[in-house]
């Protein structure tokens, strides 16, 4: 299913979105909170420059925004439609949720946004193989 050429396979990998050959991100693990905004200059298989220009990567907080809020509706369709909680108990584990998932968050939106402009290249995954 998620195969590399795919943006999705980018996007939840945190591939680099030229050659989905390696990380974009220095540290993997987006729970290392020191480490979640340091990413590599450039993508060393193919060279692709990951800051495209200053300030690139503000324009992922409004993609921060709606994955936000696509996590909240989720919890609170769980918690109060399936679960059957109280309003207050579902807005105690949206609260929960925007906690906990965060980082995560905050890494698949940067991953999106460069998606925007950057596509899949075939030609750039098979440079250094």
């Amino acid at each position: 299913m998620l195969k590399k050429g795919n943006k999705l396979y980018s996007i939840l990998t945190g591939t680099c979105p030229k050659c989905h050959e390696e990380s974009m991100y220095e540290d993997k693990n987006s729970y290392h909170i020191g480490n979640i905004f340091k990413m590599n200059e450039r993508c060393s298989h193919c060279g692709t420059k990951y800051k495209i220009e200053p300030s690139f990567f503000y324009g992922a907080m409004y993609v921060s925004y709606g994955v936000g809020v696509a996590f909240a509706v989720a919890t609170f369709i769980i918690a109060f439609v399936m679960f059957k909680a109280s309003l207050i108990n579902s807005f105690i584990a949206i609260i929960a949720t925007m906690i906990i998932f965060m980082p995560f968050i905050i890494r698949v939106s940067r991953n999106i946004w460069i998606n925007f402009f950057v596509k899949y290249d075939p030609k750039a995954a098979k440079v250094n193989s």
